[in-house]
């Protein structure tokens, strides 16, 4: 186990979110398949060498949902990075002991398609079901060391919430 010294020189793994948001002014959550409990989280991931930030949104939201770029409108993004870190019983196995946690940018993505278009069985499934859920019920149904992240990025973006 690494000592909260060494956790501390931990770099942030670079990350971007996907608030995906429907007419109805819900929000797509998955299950996620490697986690034993209730855990759901919006979309997610790493980005790539030379990809910009809102490109590996769109890849991101296409690898997880099967959702193309167009079938969203781009509609907004955090102001700055939002960082989480790992809880202790995953600091050192996650990304390969590498990174403390991550920081976030977020883009919230208005869906223009219909539910039909999502499609959580690609290439490498990350999630077992999805839904959609109010905003307002968001945060309380992702796994807790997210949930700081999921109301700061809530709280930016309620202006958007129709």
């Amino acid at each position: 186990m690494l000592s909260a010294q060494e956790i501390e020189t931990l770099p942030y793994r670079p990350c971007v979110g996907v608030m995906l948001m429907n007419d109805a002014g819900r929000v797509f959550v998955g299950q996620r398949k490697d986690w034993p409990d209730p855990a759901w989280q919006m979309p997610q991931g790493g980005i790539d060498p030379g990809e910009d930030p809102e490109q590996a949104a769109l890849r991101e939201l296409w690898e997880e949902t099967g959702v193309t770029p167009d079938l969203v409108k781009v509609v907004g993004r955090t102001a700055d990075w939002v960082t989480y870190d790992l809880p202790p019983e995953l600091m050192g196995k996650v990304w390969k002991g590498k990174y403390r946690g991550q920081k976030q940018l977020w883009f919230l993505m208005r869906f223009l398609g219909t539910d039909d278009q999502i499609d959580i069985e690609t290439e490498h499934p990350e999630f077992s079901e999805w839904a959609w859920l109010d905003p307002g019920h968001l945060v309380a149904s992702i796994v807790p060391f997210k949930r700081e992240v999921y109301e700061r990025v809530v709280d930016e973006f309620a202006a958007h919430f129709t």
